[in-house]
């Protein structure tokens, strides 16, 4: 099978890019695309929620779950701090809704359901050898190929936490969720030795909501330790009562400074979180994969090469890694360190800081809110920390 352009993988980055592929700008070629998936079972991703900040309208409005105008953090002596958006909302998109709702965006696309086991770079293009459930052989040919598994082992780092969660899609008996807000992060939950944790609550109604328990550690915990984290914080910290549990969510997100490399061949590229697209000190990736891909797609359209931009600025990632580094040592403890920046840091600015959108004024105006000598001192120390596996 030949074609334009190959992708591996049907997440966001791959439909995504499929979709702003399949639809050019007027005057521009639609090229061909073939999209290998692998079949239902433990290769394929399970269900999962997606989480961004936009400001008015965007192009996947109609496929929401909700959006809210507010969000909330806990500190860890239990003081609220809450924030009003202005222009911009935060906003919730299911995997299921995502996949159903680009599906009539996709015509034309060319669906290989199969493992894909090689990938051949070479002069002319990039070969992808796969493998159907049924045991048979299969080879795509295509001038171009974007890869979204994320590569196995990771990059060496110098820095490496896990964000691993565990939620609970739940239904109250009696209303306590305030439907206009987020609870973003609620660090009144025990904290673990090292790293930090917190409670997430996106409302869904006044009866309804999804309700994480999420770290920020070395490594995951047994499925037990959710249960009970989970447990202690709706019974104890959110007092929601009799509740029935509809659904379960569950993630492992590496957090890491590790350097991906976009381009791995001539012809063969790395999109998505396999290409640097999540954030590394907060685990978001979804508005990310939308640059990076509407990028991607711009750049074939225009006959040029399609080497994926950065997900975020140099200095965006530098910093990640001194704030992973001082917490990962003790050195800065997270619920302060956020807890301050919602405090006094205007909201749309911290959200463009988190997108790397925010100038290097701005920055060094947040910077000034954060622990400044722990900061310096983990600064300082970061060029001499080898990369490791």
């Amino acid at each position: 099978m030949r074609c334009d352009v190959a992708i591996i993988g049907a997440g966001a980055a791959g439909l995504s890019l499929a979709w702003r592929l399949l639809c050019p700008p007027r005057g521009a070629a639609v090229p061909s695309v073939v999209l290998v998936d692998a079949p239902p079972g433990p290769l394929r991703p399970p269900p999962r929620t997606w989480c961004y900040w936009e400001r008015g309208t965007g192009e996947y409005d109609a496929l929401l779950t909700a959006s809210w105008p507010r969000v909330r953090l806990h500190g860890g002596d239990g003081r609220p701090v809450r924030r009003d958006l202005g222009a911009l909302r935060y906003k919730m998109l299911t995997s299921e809704s995502f996949t159903r709702g680009i599906r009539p965006r996709l015509a034309g696309l060319v669906r290989v359901e199969a493992v894909a086991e090689h990938v051949a770079d070479g002069p002319g293009g990039a070969t992808v050898s796969c493998r159907t459930a049924a045991g048979r052989e299969r080879q795509v040919h295509a001038r171009w190929l974007f890869d979204t598994r994320p590569p196995a082992p990771l990059p060496p780092s110098r820095v490496s936490l896990l964000q691993h969660f565990k939620g609970w899609f739940l239904r109250s008996e009696r209303p306590v969720f305030a439907p206009d807000t987020v609870d973003l992060m609620d660090f009144r939950t025990p904290q673990p030795p090292q790293g930090l944790s917190f409670g997430y609550v996106l409302p869904l109604s006044p009866n309804e909501a999804l309700v994480e328990y999420t770290e920020f550690s070395r490594e995951p915990l047994p499925d037990e330790a959710y249960e009970r984290a989970l447990r202690h914080y709706t019974a104890t910290l959110l007092g929601i009562g009799a509740f029935d549990v509809r659904g379960v969510e569950r993630g492992r997100i590496p957090m890491t400074d590790a350097r991906y490399d976009r381009r791995t061949g001539r012809s063969t590229f790395r999109i998505g979180a396999a290409g640097g697209a999540v954030r590394p000190s907060t685990g978001y990736a979804f508005a990310a994969i939308q640059r990076q891909t509407r990028a991607v797609a711009a750049l074939l359209h225009a006959g040029r090469d399609p080497l994926p931009p950065p997900a975020y600025p140099r200095r965006s990632l530098l910093m990640d890694a001194i704030l992973l580094r001082g917490i990962d040592t003790g050195r800065i403890s997270g619920p302060d360190f956020f807890t301050r920046l919602f405090e006094e840091v205007p909201p749309e600015r911290l959200l463009r800081f988190l997108d790397g959108d925010t100038r290097p004024s701005e920055e060094v105006r947040i910077g000034l809110r954060t622990p400044v000598l722990p900061m310096l001192r983990t600064t300082a120390e970061l060029p001499f920390l080898a990369r490791r596996a």
